[in-house]
C-alpha cells in the first residue's frame, strides 16, 4: 500500500509544543511518509522545544533576519516553503494555529494543489485586528485548507457559519493537553534551577506564564 506522505510544518514555540503530540503520533504511523518543516520564526525558543520533545526537523527555512516585517517574512516563508513543497510534493500538509507561518505555508500549499489541514481551526474574535495579525491570518487560512481539526464545538460552529461542508471539519480537542498528559509525570525534572529546587510536596501551586 502506498504511504501518505504528510508534511507539518510550525515556526513558533507555541506552534511547535502544540504539534509535537501529532507529531509523535504520525511517527508510530506505517502508512505515513512523515516529513517535517521549520519556518525558524521564533529560532531561539524553538530549538530549546524541539530538543525537549525529540524533533529533528527534515527542513529549516531559517527565515529570520534582523528588522523583518510582517510582508517579508510572509513572503520569504510563501517562497521557501513553495520549495518544500515541490521536492517532497506531499499528499498533505498540516499547519496549526493563526502565525504567519501557518497562513503562508497555507497559500503556498494553495498555489501547488496540496491538500491542507488547519490543526487548532475555528478560533476567532470577530475583530480582524485583534489580535493583530493572528485573527486574519487563522480567518484567511480556514477559506485555503480543506480539513479542519477543531478543539471545541464551538470553534466548529464558527466554520459552519463560515460555510464549511462538515463533513470536513473534526472536533479533537486541544493538542496542548496531550503536551501536558504526556510531560507530566512523577519523575518529572524542571529544567529551571529555581523551579527544580522549589519544594512542591504537600501544597497546591498555581503556575502563570504571560506572552506579551
Amino acid at each position: 500500500m502506498k504511504k501518505i506522505k504528510v508534511l507539518p510544518v510550525f515556526g513558533t514555540r507555541p506552534d511547535a509544543i502544540k504539534m509535537a503530540p501529532l507529531i509523535r503520533a504520525l511517527r508510530e504511523c506505517e502508512h505515513i511518509d512523515l516529513v517535517v518543516c521549520s519556518t525558524g520564526q521564533h529560532k531561539e525558543m524553538l530549538d530549546q522545544v524541539l530538543e525537549v520533545f525529540g524533533i529533528k526537523p527534515d527542513y529549516d527555512l531559517k527565515i529570520m533576519k534582523p528588522r523583518q516585517t510582517l510582508e517579508s517574512v510572509t513572503s520569504d516563508i510563501l517562497n521557501g516553503f513553495k520549495e518544500v513543497l515541490v521536492k517532497e510534493k506531499p499528499d498533505i500538509t498540516l499547519v496549526h494555529g493563526d502565525t504567519n507561518t501557518c497562513l503562508s505555508c497555507a497559500l503556498a500549499s494553495f498555489y501547488n494543489k496540496v491538500l491542507c489541514g488547519h490543526v487548532e481551526a475555528g478560533l476567532r474574535s470577530f475583530d480582524k485586528y485583534l489580535p493583530f495579525p493572528e485573527e486574519m491570518n487563522r480567518v484567511l487560512t480556514g477559506r485555503m485548507a480543506e480539513f479542519h481539526f477543531s478543539p471545541t464545538y464551538e470553534n466548529k460552529k464558527n466554520l459552519l457559519n463560515e460555510g464549511i461542508s462538515p463533513e470536513h471539519i473534526y472536533i479533537t480537542g486541544n493538542t496542548s493537553i496531550d503536551v501536558v498528559k504526556n510531560s507530566v509525570t512523577p519523575d518529572y525534572q524542571f529544567k529551571n534551577p529555581f523551579l527544580r529546587e522549589y519544594d512542591f510536596s504537600n501544597k497546591r501551586v498555581i503556575a502563570v506564564t504571560a506572552h506579551r
